[in-house]
């Protein structure tokens, strides 16, 4: 699925966001590992996931040929500083309405507008493809996106205290929300 748009951020700087090429294999694994460096709200750590570039390369065709998988990069001065993607949960006819929702923007990016934006994008993209959910887990303490998630919609679903455990061994609770497209 194609997807590109210019969004002024608070800054006054042009953002695209648009759908990776290529040539971006690279920049999107500095940007992964980037964003895995500089939060703990992540899925994992950014030496947990060893990504090649020819791996990269196959992702970006996977997600470019696909017509309900979308992975979205946003652009400022041709430097990926953030990436959202959907992704079906399950083909099958019980689970294939369903789609989950990830998101990662550069530290030094964040407060501009480009989430909000990832996610706007992202939600037109599922519905586009034929979502009727699009679920995510975040992350208890990290405020700022449940904020911008209950804006766009989204709703508690429930609560994992043991969702993620940290490399020090605390525990961070996930709350799981959804939203019906």
């Amino acid at each position: 699925m194609k997807y590109e748009k210019l969004i002024k951020l608070k800054n006054g700087k042009m953002c695209n966001i648009k759908n990776p090429e290529i040539c971006d294999a690279s920049e999107m694994i500095r940007n992964y590992n980037l964003t895995h460096e500089e939060t703990d709200c992540l899925a994992c750590y950014v030496d947990e996931k060893n990504v090649s570039v020819e791996d990269e390369v196959a992702f970006i065709e996977a997600q470019n040929s696909s017509e309900c998988n979308i992975q979205l990069c946003a652009y400022i001065d041709q430097r990926i500083v953030g990436m959202a993607g959907v992704s079906q949960i399950k083909n099958s006819i019980k689970m294939g309405h369903r789609a989950s929702y990830g998101i990662g923007i550069e530290k030094e990016y964040w407060g501009l507008g480009i989430g909000k934006s990832l996610t706007i994008a992202c939600i037109e993209c599922a519905k586009k493809a034929g979502f009727l959910q699009l679920e995510l887990e975040v992350v208890a303490d990290n405020k700022t996106a449940i904020s911008l998630y209950k804006d766009m919609g989204f709703e508690e679903m429930g609560r994992n205290p043991m969702g993620f455990r940290t490399k020090d061994g605390a525990w961070q609770e996930l709350i799981s929300m959804r939203l019906a497209l």
